[in-house]
This record gives C-alpha cells, structure tokens and sequence, in this order.
C-alpha cells in the first residue's frame, strides 16, 4: 500500500504543508481545532501506523524536526547592515517569536544598490528558506526581484516606485499621514507659517506619506508650500549629512520650523542648527519621526513619533508564520498607528 505524505495530507485539506509538519511534530502555533482535524484526517488516511507518526524519509528533509536540528528556516533580508539599535530592536524581536516555533532564523545582506550583474543570493531561491521578513531595501531593482519570488514573504515598507497593489506579500506600513499632519497642525496653530519639510519622498512609501501629512496640513490652513524650504530630492545614502548642510546653507534665511521624515534626518539638522547658533525652539522649531534615541541631543528633546520596534518585530514574524501556513489567502496591507511624543523641540 501507497505510503501517504504529509503533502497528500496536507492537500486533502487544503492547509499548507508546514501546518501538517507542525501537527505531527506537536509544534505550537495552530489552533486546536484544526490540529484536531488534521490530526483525524492523518488517522483516516493511514497516515499513522500503532498510534506513532510515521515521517516520510522520501519527503523533503526540511520538514523534519529534532531539538537539535531545526529544518524550517526563513530569512530577514537587509540592506544596508548597519549595527542600528532601531533596526537590530525589530530583528531581535522576530527572532524571539520565530524561536518559540522551533524555526531557524536567517540574515540574508544585499546590497544598497543594484549592479547589473548582480543576482541574488542562492539561499533565496534554491529552496533553503521557506519564507522571508524584508527590512530596510528600498533600491526599485532589488525590491522587485525579492518581489518576483514565489515564497511566503512580508514586508516593512516599500519603493514609491511600485504600486501596492503590485506586492506579492503581506506589507506593513507605519502611518504617517496623519501623525506628520497633526504635528504640522500644531506648529502652525502656534504661530508660525514658514514650515519646510526635509526627507527623500522618493526613496520610501512611509517618506512620501509623511510628506503628504505636512502638505496636507499647509493646505488645510490655506498656507502656501514655499518649495526652497523643502528637500524632497533623493538623497544619497551615505551622503545624508553633506546634502542636508549644502541644502541649508544655500538658503537666502532660514523658515520658523522644519519637518523632518525622520529622526535620522532631525539629528543632521539639529547639529547644522547648533553649529550656526540658531536656538530651537526659539528660532527654529524641529519635528522627526521613528522616536530614535540613538542620536545625541534627540531623547526627550525632538517632538516625534513614537515607533514600537519590539511589538513590530513580533507582529512581522506572526504575519510571516500565518502566511506560511495559508498562503493562498489574499494579500494583506496593515497601517500601524504610532502616537506622537511632544518635545521641547516644537515648544516655542
């Protein structure tokens, strides 16, 4: 008689073939109801032989487990590995949750920029991962080749050069819209008009967004958007400082308050600000965004937006492992909702 496998099982069920190995195997992370039926499903089908699972050694040997060896793996993909305690809060955390499902995880680096004779790493398309966490990729080329692959993969952000619609995964997004705008608000209701606005809008969605809430709220006040107060441009990666302080300097005065896409982008401004003897918020008021507290002079100083790394870290890993195991359920785009910390930086 025909040995049934796991894959047999799982397609009489329509459920992935990870949920069947996690049932077999006693891994958590389904729900009981289906672990039952999966379960009298297997002893249906003879899966089971005196009431011991049976493991195909003719199946593919990344859906066994020991505690010593675990087989299922994903990856976080990165660009630009910089040792960031905002970045390695977020990894720490998937790693944390990917952990308590007994499942390997793995860093996969790419570079900044796209070459023309560049391919991907092989362990994102021999078969190695089964899923896959990207971070902090934001060149069009290499987004889209992680795109074109056709494995379980979330997303943190993406290129403005694509449409959300075109995202093969699940995307999350952090809101920054209405934060941006409310912030804007505020400056403005407090007196002040002259607002710029420094980011590259083109280099990421979460940007753009960020930049539409600061448009949004000069409209709204019926104020009108002076373009020398704004850098919008792309801005080179490793060139962020020299831009910001060219961009300034080149400014016949300065606004009453500056907008920030980040707090990355705050803390150049804030140094250049200091260097020229220009007192915020006396002078110049300053926003960010990310709640970053690796610069000097930002905690507790900038007015930001709060991003909860560690609680995002989970929530990706948990949406991976559910796209995992119902990869046929429709993509889903989730906008988290960070609140705004106010600090003296806009207190005038």
């Amino acid at each position: 008689m025909k040995k049934v496998t796991m894959q047999e099982l799982a397609d009489s069920l329509n459920v992935s073939r990870v949920t069947v190995w996690k049932v077999i195997n006693n891994i958590s992370g389904v729900s009981d109801n289906l672990r039952d039926l999966i379960l009298n499903k297997a002893k249906e089908m003879g899966y089971f032989k005196a009431g011991h699972p049976i493991m195909d050694e003719k199946e593919d040997e990344s859906y066994s487990f020991s505690s010593h060896h675990r087989q299922i793996t994903v990856s976080v993909v990165v660009s630009r590995p910089e040792s960031s305690v905002f970045w390695m809060n977020i990894i720490h955390q998937i790693a944390k949750k990917l952990d308590e499902s007994n499942i390997n995880l793995m860093y996969t680096y790419l570079p900044s920029k796209f070459t023309a004779d560049y391919v991907l790493p092989a362990v994102l398309t021999n078969g190695t991962i089964h899923g896959m966490i990207i971070l902090n990729v934001y060149d069009y080329h290499l987004f889209t080749m992680l795109n074109n692959l056709s494995i379980p993969k979330v997303f943190l952000d993406m290129v403005t050069s694509l449409t959300i619609d075109s995202i093969t995964g699940d995307l999350f997004l952090l809101e920054g819209k209405s934060t941006v705008e409310e912030i804007t608000d505020f400056i403005i209701q407090k007196g002040r008009t002259e607002i710029g606005f420094i980011g590259d809008i083109q280099y990421a969605k979460t940007n753009q967004n960020r930049y539409e809430g600061y448009v949004a709220a000069m409209v709204k006040n019926q104020i009108g958007i002076k373009k020398e107060y704004c850098l919008t441009k792309n801005i080179g990666i490793y060139t962020y400082q020299e831009e910001i302080n060219e961009f300034l300097s080149s400014l016949p005065h300065m606004p009453q308050a500056f907008v920030c896409a980040s707090d990355y982008v705050a803390h150049f401004l804030l140094k250049y600000l200091k260097e020229h003897s220009y007192r915020v918020p006396e002078d110049i008021a300053v926003s960010g965004y990310d709640n970053n507290t690796e610069y000097p002079g930002i905690a507790g100083n900038l007015t930001t937006v709060q991003v909860q790394t560690k609680e995002l870290g989970k929530r990706l890993a948990t949406q991976l492992l559910y796209r995992m195991d119902v990869t046929d359920s429709p993509y889903e785009v989730t906008y988290l909702h960070p609140k705004i910390i106010w600090g003296k930086s806009t207190d005038f």
